[in-house]
């Protein structure tokens, strides 16, 4: 495992707010030369700790309005049931997140869609086709009142 150092956490707590610096932005900032800075991304590229970099969006701005949190309840839990639906429902667009849990509810899927009635259309046209379905219950997100994807690196 990749032992981080203070200046790793800096180059990605830098990385996490903007990808789009230059590596001369983030070398100056952390008080390192161009090319130790260059290494040291590439070193947390291979090492899987910077798995990709993305552009987030407005979810507003292209038609993304409706976000249902969706508690899933299988009827079997053998590891076969499990892993077939873990390879079919991470394969919707409208599914963004999916978390496997404990305790009673088996799964937490988080779904973004247009409106209701796009929703209703996931609903019926794919989750219900899936197999192993016990039960599904949704929750409607109101207001978002944080959302982060940075993670503080002391």
């Amino acid at each position: 495992m990749y032992k981080l150092d203070a200046t790793d956490k800096r180059i990605l707590n830098r990385l996490q707010k903007n990808a789009l610096q230059s590596i001369k932005e983030i070398a100056d900032s952390v008080g390192l030369s161009v090319s130790p800075t260059y290494e040291r991304i590439k070193q947390l590229e291979k090492a899987g700790i910077i798995q990709k970099y993305v552009a987030l969006l407005d979810k507003n701005q292209i038609e993304k309005g409706l976000t249902a949190i969706c508690s899933v309840k299988l009827k079997e839990h053998s590891q076969g049931m499990l892993s077939k639906f873990e390879k079919a429902i991470v394969k919707f667009d409208e599914v963004m997140e999916v978390q496997c849990l404990s305790g009673t509810i088996d799964y937490s899927v988080k779904v973004i869609t247009k409106d209701m009635n796009s929703f209703q259309e996931f609903v019926m046209d794919k989750l219900s086709s899936l197999d192993n379905i016990a039960n599904v219950q949704s929750s409607f997100v109101m207001k978002e009142i944080k959302q982060e994807t940075a993670f503080k690196l002391a």
